[in-house]
């Protein structure tokens, strides 16, 4: 783990990092009580509280003081934001997973990285400018329309780690925004989809990249769904058409509308209820259908993850009142969770080690390693080698 954080100093202390991500050249050049580097520090400590208590807490914190003292007032705070770029909290968030995969041992499924796709809409600021960027939604007849925005992410179930997130105006539909995903797919990546994204177009995005899918579909939306729907068997192999939507779709992003063959595959549910899925892996003795039913439960983690999200990062609670602000918080506490979830990946041998000697299965608790983190973070990226060593070794020990 050190050298993970070692990494990701390197990455926001060069200078190429640092010009990338700011508004204009001439931003950040003079000596300021919130330079740069500060500046993103202070936005990575998954603040929830409000802007000026969690100013305080954290110069606290970095001056090693014993009481918390007034060194800036939240009008700084605000106009050293205005000339961040959003990006600088994507641009560490994909230098991260990429390390993360290249060097650390991760789960897979059958040789698959496996990831599924979700959406939110999370409630933003009621400022007039956030409220015409993002949109609103209609509320009951007579309530205020409620601003609100449209978030994705594209997530690994098996390590906790989210690949890639947006946050958008709600008028970007679930599925377009899936695609802009889709885009950071590799060969090993098998993509988990629930009922609303199946679509033609989509799937020949995610064949073209090299990846595979397995997605929940509804035997209403095709006939050759509700046929095998109705035929009684547990699974088929069919050739898939594009509908006059798709295949302009397909036009437009330079994908073929050559048929596609699937595979159809009914799985039961606890409730006795069944689903059909869909996927492209059609080769039926290297992947049976029996592994089908659990395959798709696996998807779940990235629900509780939007949880964790809005309870416990407070993601809606937004620190800001302009549209950068709601961008650079979203980023910001995502890099952190991501942060979290691969420090958490590092006790991984030491817990699989502690429940041999105990009759139950020790697991990380992420929520009390959230905690943790919080005010931590930022001194992991600002002490001394030999002092970061120490707050690991504590770290990985409270596992």
């Amino acid at each position: 783990m050190p050298e993970l954080v070692e990494f990701v100093k390197n990455v926001f202390h060069s200078e190429a990092f640092r010009s990338q991500n700011k508004q204009k050249p001439s931003d950040f050049t003079r000596e300021r009580a919130f330079p740069f580097h500060s500046l993103i520090f202070f936005l990575l400590n998954m603040n929830n509280k409000s802007y000026q208590d969690e100013l305080d807490r954290y110069f606290q914190i970095m001056n090693h003081l014993e009481v918390a003292e007034r060194f800036l007032y939240k009008g700084s705070l605000s106009k050293a934001r205005a000339k961040l770029k959003h990006q600088a909290f994507v641009d560490l968030n994909d230098h991260m997973i990429r390390h993360f995969y290249d060097h650390f041992r991760h789960r897979t499924w059958h040789g698959f990285n496996l990831l599924a796709v979700d959406g939110t809409t999370p409630r933003v600021p009621d400022q007039k400018s956030i409220s015409e960027h993002f949109g609103v939604w209609n509320s009951n007849k007579g309530e205020k329309p409620c601003p609100k925005a449209r978030a994705s992410q594209m997530f690994d179930v098996l390590n906790k780690v989210t690949i890639d997130a947006i946050i958008s105006p709600k008028s970007n539909g679930e599925r377009e925004l899936a695609a802009f995903h889709f885009l950071k797919l590799l060969p090993d990546d098998l993509i988990l989809l629930d009922r609303g994204y199946p679509a033609f177009w989509l799937f020949k995005l995610i064949m073209s990249l090299k990846a595979q899918f397995c997605a929940r579909i509804s035997y209403k939306m095709l006939n050759i769904i509700r046929k095998f729907d109705e035929s009684g068997e547990d699974e088929q192999i069919v050739k898939l058409d594009p509908s006059t939507v798709s295949a302009r779709k397909c036009f437009e992003m330079g994908l073929d509308k050559k048929t596609m063959k699937v595979r159809l595959i009914r799985v039961g549910l606890e409730s006795g209820e069944t689903e059909v899925l869909i996927t492209s892996l059609t080769d039926m003795k290297r992947y049976p259908i029996a592994l089908f039913s659990e395959l798709y439960n696996l998807r779940w983690p990235i629900e509780e993850d939007y949880k964790t999200l809005k309870y416990r990062l407070q993601i809606e609670n937004f620190s800001g009142k302009t549209a950068l602000s709601v961008y650079q918080d979203f980023y910001a506490k995502l890099f952190s969770k991501n942060f979290t979830a691969v420090v958490a990946t590092t006790t991984r041998d030491q817990i699989i080690e502690k429940s041999m000697t105990l009759e139950h299965l020790h697991q990380i608790n992420f929520v009390q390693a959230l905690s943790r983190m919080k005010n931590t973070i930022v001194l992991l990226f600002c002490r001394p080698q030999m002092v970061v060593d120490k707050m690991v070794e504590k770290l990985l020990m409270s596992a």
